[in-house]
Parts: structure tokens; sequence; C-alpha cells
């Protein structure tokens, strides 16, 4: 199946569309179907919330099996209509039945993705994946009708036609991912763009397959008890062979990223970390043997992404990326992620000499190297801050921290969040949510959301370390009268016996992070469902709700909200809220270079066909106070861009941060004004929650901030202004 550059992130909520031409047909073997569900969706109760009390895979396959179909027969069934008839209405006779039809296709799958992310007893991987590739191929069909794509052109183009604004917005999006799956062009031209499609497609699956064996293939157990005697014990019970006794050993360490990322951190074997370091930065590369080597697969992969988009007629892959960027250019986004280089790397070069110093205090004997960074690190911050992630959990109990959460977005963009107990849910823990409008006199909640807080083990989906997912279940839609609805998944620690589930900071942060990103699903007031929420946001502003509302976490009268002593109920000490404001800016130079680096390098691998070994060589010691290991081939194993959907689209999330800092700002300008406070609330939650995909993000921040964005507030932030200014 052809994948095209906008396909959208599905553990993120946007859908992911693989872009693919028109189809001539294929067969598809659907489970029988009882005649109720021919009627209404045989997942969702008489209020049209899922029945997850009834819910089995076999019902879920068949109702997807339906809705694509059906889908895929009204898309038919449209272009025959169009090619026949004379002056149809695009919205009543093409684009309202589209999306009448997609809506109860969106929630089968929302579901399934809800339960793949919180009980995978229910759905596993292998049911989900077939479930989500049936219905992105189906749903792709909206993308890879010509006859559409030169209905919405016409139609964009007649000034007769009288449109509304968001109608206008929706046109653009069929015509930008008609444009780019190739539409415009004709005959052969097409026929070799088809191939270019269907070629990356097929090194994208070849790529992962060998990453996958070679993260599978690797694994080290530990006897010795001193290594781990440091590890934090729910960690302990992920590595643990027996989890049930997490302190007796052995214990296994893979390369899975929440098990690799806490052991840099915490193991206190110099050759041990390097030993997995290295087995982390030869992952498919020569190093390793012929079946899982990916040098040549990703030459072929970028070089045909390249083609791909020339004969589009971008100057590269990366040119074309900008066309569904706020960053517009490439020129504009190389100068800003410059600005934060220049001031982040001369500040890492004292973080580096820092952080020698003071292992050289405590018995370390050498340089630092890469693998020692994330040790030391620790070290150091639990050094200079106090930080002693148990201690300072005690102070945060996720009912508190909830419960301060929700008064402050309440406060912020006037809702209210009340729980309901009246709905289905996949598991005891889950919690059902009505969000209501205050600005409105009714009574019907305008959104609502599932909350499942807690680990556990391996029924949930697991990647990083500190995992959260935001599932979209149900899009707003005028047309299809449905009211968004989306599901919160998290793997904080569960509650113990009358002990509550404790938060890290790191917790924390990614709970603020993901009620940011729900909150613009939430309270969008977009009419149709593909310009809603977060439909048609570009990539590198699909997280700046994410990071605005972490940027209240620094907040010390947001931590005395969320916080409070489980057991005696005492405030957070005011030390450890001034040690929380300062210590992110720890290590913050060394960080944000990395993350400048790996958005660079990404670019410059999707802009040139230069070898990439020569490219990585060259760009190191640009970002990186540190030497380039021999044998770090990273360039091998950077999965999110050669099969994770961030091909040249890798920087998103530094730009995101970025806006997000300067969005906030505003807030920390009137911070003693709570009348002010209230009115900014009530305007970022007109522009950045209301307004979704329906303006690009660049005007929705002017609508915001009544200029452009500037890159300041974010070295502000993390600290990095003020370190230079110390170093002069």
């Amino acid at each position: 199946m052809a994948v095209s550059f906008l396909g959208r992130r599905i553990a993120l909520t946007r859908r992911n569309f693989l872009k693919i031409p028109k189809r001539h047909g294929y067969i598809v073997l659907l489970p029988e179907i009882g005649e109720e569900s021919s009627e209404k969706n045989p997942l969702l109760k008489d209020d049209n919330l899922p029945e997850f009390n009834t819910f089995t895979i076999e019902k879920c396959i068949a109702a997807i099996g339906k809705q694509t179909v059906d889908f895929e027969e009204k898309m038919k069934t449209l272009e025959k209509t169009v090619d026949s008839t004379k002056d149809l209405d695009i919205f009543n006779d093409w684009l309202h039945p589209i999306e009448d039809a997609y809506l109860p296709l969106e929630t089968t799958w929302g579901i399934a993705k809800t339960l793949y992310f919180g009980n995978q007893s229910l759905m596993p991987t292998k049911c989900y994946m077939g479930i989500h590739e049936r219905a992105i191929r189906a749903i792709a069909t909206k993308f890879g009708s010509a006859s559409l794509f030169k209905a919405c052109k016409e139609a964009l183009d007649n000034k007769d036609i009288k449109l509304t604004h968001s109608q206008k917005r929706v046109l653009t999006k069929y015509v930008l991912e008609g444009t780019l799956n190739g539409l415009q062009l004709q005959g052969k031209t097409f026929e070799k763009y088809l191939d270019d499609l269907s070629y990356v497609s097929s090194k994208v699956k070849e790529y992962k397959a060998k990453y996958e064996s070679a993260t599978a293939a690797y694994s080290m157990i530990i006897h010795n008890k001193h290594i781990v005697e440091d590890f934090p014990e729910d960690y302990l019970k992920s590595i643990a062979i027996d989890s049930k006794q997490p302190y007796l050993g052995p214990w296994m360490i893979t390369l899975k990223p929440y098990i690799l990322q806490p052991f840099m951190e915490y193991c206190p074997d110099r050759e041990l970390r390097a030993t997995i370091w290295d087995a982390d930065v030869i992952r498919c590369s020569n190093y390793q043997e012929r079946s899982v080597q990916s040098s040549v697969t990703l030459e072929e992969l970028r070089g045909r992404r390249i083609e791909q988009a020339k004969r589009l007629g971008f100057k590269s892959y990366a040119d074309m990326s900008m066309q569904t960027k706020m960053a517009g250019t490439l020129e504009n986004l190389h100068n800003t992620l410059e600005i934060l280089r220049s001031t982040a790397f001369p500040v890492q070069e004292q973080e580096i000499a820092s952080l020698t110093e003071f292992a050289k205090e405590r018995d370390f004997n050498d340089i630092i190297r890469v693998w020692d960074v994330a040790f030391w690190g620790r070290k150091q911050r639990r050094s200079m801050f106090n930080y002693d992630d148990n201690k300072w959990r005690e102070y945060f109990p996720l009912p508190t921290v909830l419960s301060g959460l929700f008064e402050h977005i309440e406060s912020l963009f006037n809702v209210k969040i009340v729980e309901n107990k009246k709905a289905d849910i996949w598991h005891k823990d889950v919690r059902f949510f009505d969000i209501f409008d205050l600005n409105e006199s009714s009574a019907a909640p305008i959104a609502n959301f599932y909350l499942d807080p807690y680990a556990r083990g391996r029924e949930k989906f697991r990647k990083e370390q500190d995992s959260g997912w935001v599932s979209t279940i149900k899009s707003k839609s005028k047309i299809g009268n449905s009211t968004p609805l989306i599901a919160l998944i998290f793997n904080f620690p569960p509650p113990v016996g009358d002990k509550p589930s404790l938060l890290s900071f790191r917790d924390l942060q990614v709970l603020f992070q993901k009620f940011g990103h729900g909150l613009q699903h939430l309270l969008t007031t977009v009419e149709y469902s593909d310009i809603a929420g977060l439909s048609f946001v570009e990539w590198d502003a699909v997280f700046i709700c994410d990071f605005f509302m972490e940027n209240w976490l620094y907040e010390p009268f947001m931590l005395q909200k969320i916080s409070g002593h489980y057991e005696t109920k005492e405030p957070l000490p005011a030390e450890v809220i001034e040690s929380i404001k300062t210590m992110r800016s720890h290590l913050a130079g060394y960080k944000l270079c990395k993350e400048l680096y790996l958005s660079h390098l990404d670019l410059d691998l999707h802009s040139s066909e230069t070898f990439w070994v020569q490219m990585m060589k060259r760009l190191w010691p640009k970002y990186f106070a540190l030497p380039l290991e021999k044998r770090n081939v990273h360039v091998c194993n950077f999965e999110a861009i050669w099969s994770g959907n961030w091909a040249a689209a890798y920087f998103s999330k530094v730009w995101s941060e970025m806006i997000a800092a300067d969005l906030y700002t505003a807030f920390q300008e009137v911070k003693s004004d709570e009348s002010q406070q209230k009115e900014l609330g009530a305007r970022f939650r007109n522009t950045f929650l209301s307004l979704g995909g329906s303006y690009p993000a660049a005007e929705v921040f002017r609508k915001f901030r009544g200029r452009d964005p500037s890159p300041q507030a974010l070295l502000d932030n993390l600290g990095l202004t003020r370190a230079v200014k110390e170093t002069k």
C-alpha cells in the first residue's frame, strides 16, 4: 500500500491516512453481521457511547468490515454521480455524505485504538493492526479520488460559489492532500509517481522489519544485585524475570526505550552502560548481521522520497514537507533552529565541563562520554536540587493532582468537568467525564473523555519510559451531530491498599501534556470533522497545547494547587517548589542541542543525496561538545524518520515547544492580574483550542499574540538566556 507524506500518527490522535490512488476493486471477506448492525453501530449503546461491557473482537472486526465497505461503496457511488451530473453542490452532494459515512468508521476505529492502548487482552496488537490497516485503506479513498480532487479544486477557484471560511478550508485540505498524492499528474508521470509511493511503502516495511528484529534480538541478563540497588521499584518490576519478586533477580535489560532510558540513568557500572549504549547505536548497522542491516535500505528510501518530491515539482522531500508545516520554508526553519543552537551550544559546553568536574569529585577519572551523561546528570541533579523522586512523589497523589488540574482548566477556559458514572468502561480503573461549557446555558455536555490512569503490567501498550496516549473516538461534526470523545491513557503507579497513586514529576509532565493535547480536540468549535480539533493542524503545531499546559507546572501557585502530602496533607515545601522551577534548566543546553541535531540531520537526509556517514560526521561537532564515537551509527536506527511517519518532520516537537513558550509568556506578563489571566484564557480557548485546523497555525498564533512568533521565549524558559550571560 502506497504511503504518502501526509500520513497521520495513530498514537497522537491525528488520523493515519495512507495516501493511495483510486483502486479498481478488491475482495473483502466479512464475518456475518446481524440484521440490527446494518441500522446502527453495533459497538454503541442507545446513548451513542461505546458499549465496552459487551465488547468482543469479533464484533469490532465485523463492524469495521462493514463500515469500510460501506465507505468505499459510498465513494464509488459519489464518483459515478459526479462524473455523470452537472451542477453538483460540492458540499451537499459530495462532502456531507462522505463525512456522514466516515464518522461511524472513525468511532469503531477509535474504540479499537483505545483498547489497543488500554487493554491488550481485549485488543491484541495483531487484531488491532488488521483493523487499523483496513480502516486507513478505506479512509484513504477520500484523498485518492481524482474526481473529488478536481471538483474541490474547481469549487475553490470558482468565485461565484458562496462558501463559508470553514468550507474553503475543507476544500483547501482536499486539494492539498490530492496534490501530494499526485492527482494533478497525467499519464506516465502519474504512473511513475504511483511507483514511487509503492516503492517507498515497501522500503518502509522492509526497514521496520529490520528494526524490530534487531531490537528484539538483543538482551542482557544481570545477576549482580549491587548493580540494581539504586534502581526504582517500579523499574525493577519491569526488568525482573519474575516481576513478583523484583529484588531477587535476575533482571533482563533490552533496547525498548522504557527499559533502556532508566538503565542509562541508574546503572553505576560504566562498562555495562557502554555495552548497552553500543548495542543501541549499532542497531541495524553494518556492525550487525546482514539480515538486519539497514544502510542500503535507508539510502534507497531517502533517495526515492527525494525523487517523489521532485516529480511533484519540489526541490526536495524536505521542501515538500514544508507544505504541511507552520515553519513555512526551510530557510525560515533553519534560521530559527540556528538561533536556538547558537545560544544552547555554549551553555552545553559549560554543562559538560561542570558535569565532568562533578564526576571527578566523586572519583571518576576519565573524560565524560555519551554513555555517562544520563548517569552523572541524574546524580548531579539530585545533588544540586535535593531531587529525591520517591520523596517528591509523596506530595503528588493522583486525586489531588487531578483536582488541581481540573480546577485550573475550569478557571482558565470557563468549563466544568464532571464525573459521570453511567458510561461503560473497559476496566474498573477507568473513569468517564462530561465537559460543560459555562459560556452556554445548555445542560448537555459539549464533550466527554475517559481517563485510564494506572499501569497494568503487559495489559497496556507501552513504548517510552513515561507513556501517555490520547485516543480519538469521536470528532466534532455538525453533519453527523457528533460531539468530541477521547480516551486519555497513562501508565502511572497504581494505588496499593490505602496508599493512592503517587506521581513523579515526569508523570506530572506527561499528564499536563496529554490534557493539553486532549483539550484541543474536546473544546473545538469547528463544525467539519476534517478540520476540527487536531485535524489539518500542521505537524509542527500539533504539540503546542501539550507544551503550553506543561508550562504551568513551573508556577509556584500551580504546584501548591496540585500537591499535598498523601498522609499528612502538608503542602509542598517551598524549597521543593524552588527546585522544580530551577531544575528545568539542568542540562537544558545539552538536551536542546540533541533535539536540534536530530532535527537538522533529518532535514539534510531528506534534502541532499550525500551519503549519511559524511552528513553525520559534519553535523555532530556543530551540536555536541562530546566527540562522535567510532561505532556510533545512530542514523541506521533513527526509526522515527524511516518508519515512524516523521520524515523531514522530526523538528516538530521543538517547534511546538518554542511556540508554546511564546504563548505562555503572555500569561506570565499579566500573572498578578486575575481578570487579565481570565481574558487571556478566553482568548486562548477561542483560538488554539477552538479553531482546530480551520486556520493555518501561524494565523491562529497572530490572532492570539498579535505578532509572529519568536524563539526567545523558549530560550528564556529553559534558562539558557541567563546561562549564556553568566558564562560571559
